[in-house]
């Protein structure tokens, strides 16, 4: 089966383009090789996916006929990526809403004031 099938079959990517995008930017390692969408993958091959600023590491353990539901993925794949990398991606969230929370929208007058008033040097 191909890699970019594999990868839409399995879950990772909505569409099978957009699997196949990524395996054209190299986001994709088959046995620590960098893959082309037409690569063929068998059981027990390690496949290597950075996807959202995640390095996903996989084991297939099967081959799936065709898509498969979300309830069924673990039977084809076996799913190695260490918890550090998802801890890495919570902290950058953390990091982006500690100066402006969600939702509250642009700076007002008088938070532009008190931003400017901070920024420059009291002379």
């Amino acid at each position: 089966m191909r890699i970019d099938k594999y990868l839409w079959s399995v879950r990772y990517f909505k569409t099978r383009s957009l699997a196949s995008q990524a395996c054209k930017k190299g986001h994709v390692k088959v046995n620590k090789t960098v893959a082309k969408p037409s690569r063929e993958v068998f059981p027990g091959d390690e496949i290597t996916l950075r996807k959202n600023q995640i390095d996903f590491q996989l084991s297939i353990l099967d081959l799936p006929q065709s898509r498969v539901g979300a309830k069924l993925v673990d039977l084809y794949r076996k799913d190695t990526t260490p918890q550090e990398a998802f801890a890495h991606t919570e902290l950058l969230r953390h990091a982006k809403e500690h100066y402006r929370k969600k939702g509250t929208g642009r700076p007002t007058k008088k938070d532009r004031r008190d931003i400017e008033d901070y920024l420059t040097d009291p002379d």
